[in-house]
């Protein structure tokens, strides 16, 4: 892992920036369209850590670019066929955005995140455990943590600000928010996603026991896919050959990271604590070998 790879913070002078989210840069161009740089910085419990990942960016670029032509044919994405060099000039700029930036359709973004479940764990498993439901979905009794679940379920979330914690909602919540149509087809369209998704990559041998997509709308209300899709930074990706009921199985996904913090007297607010390179490395080899895995 080399450090000089490292992009913790995108700077593209002629450009106006809009938003630094937890990992994406996200410029404007035009009326239409937006330049989006995917950076290396790696977040946990909504809070951005103060080191990076090198590469990170890259691969989750990679990853998701994948899935979203996969998933053509269920829903349109945010992407398009213009090239960065349309807009950036200095070569050395360009060097460092190709491979994490994407210049994508100007969208009205949801205000909730569609949250998909195959396995009981995380969030929905605390929900389970205190009320024996999941965003008010009634789940079978006795369901241990990991185990799968008898159906997709579909568990929206409002959107946090930066450094506060998404909010988990019932759908009755979703309709009020964005309207009992929309909602339909973001729940059925978040169910189709994740379980061609889940499918593919079992067959290669990772479970992806749940996953967040965001969506949005253009100027004629059709629905879009937008941000990313299916990475380790958005799902739980376990190793099926270690996979096991009753605990939180290994990963390839941010959970080696939450577990690391977990062992800190950190109060998982702003600002993170410094990451040891060991975790970092740790972290880098955890998404490549998915993206291998999956993309390769």
């Amino acid at each position: 892992m080399n450090d000089t790879d490292v992009l913790f913070e995108s700077n593209i002078p002629n450009l106006k920036l809009l938003a630094r989210g937890k990992v994406r840069d996200i410029y404007d161009l035009d009326n239409d369209h937006l330049l989006i740089v995917t950076t290396d910085r790696l977040s946990a419990y909504d809070v951005v850590m103060p080191n990076a990942v090198p590469g990170k960016g890259k691969i989750l670029t990679e990853i998701s670019n994948f899935w979203f032509k996969m998933m053509e044919d269920i829903i349109p994405n945010h992407l398009t066929e213009i090239s960065i060099d349309q807009y950036i000039s200095d070569k050395k700029l360009l060097k460092q955005l190709k491979a994490r930036a994407i210049i994508v359709k100007k969208l009205k973004p949801l205000p909730i995140e569609a949250v998909v479940r195959g396995y009981l764990i995380g969030s929905g498993w605390r929900d389970y455990q205190e009320t024996g439901k999941v965003c008010g979905i009634s789940i079978p009794k006795n369901i241990k943590q990991a185990e799968r679940l008898t159906k997709t379920i579909f568990t929206p979330a409002t959107k946090a600000a930066s450094g506060d914690h998404d909010e988990n909602i019932d759908y009755e919540k979703t309709c009020s928010i964005i309207g009992k149509k929309l909602a339909n087809n973001v729940r059925d369209k978040a169910i189709k996603i994740y379980e061609r998704a889940a499918c593919y990559a079992e067959k290669r041998g990772i479970i992806i026991a749940d996953t967040k997509f965001e969506f949005g709308l253009d100027n004629n209300n059709k629905l879009f896919i937008i941000d990313e899709m299916l990475t380790p930074d958005s799902s739980r990706f376990w190793p099926k050959n270690d996979y096991k009921v009753g605990i939180s199985p290994p990963s390839y996904d941010k959970q080696f990271l939450r577990d690391y913090l977990d062992t800190l007297t950190w109060n998982k607010k702003s600002p993170g604590p410094m990451l040891p390179d060991e975790i970092l490395l740790e972290t880098y080899k955890k998404y490549h070998e998915a993206y291998d895995i999956l993309v390769n």
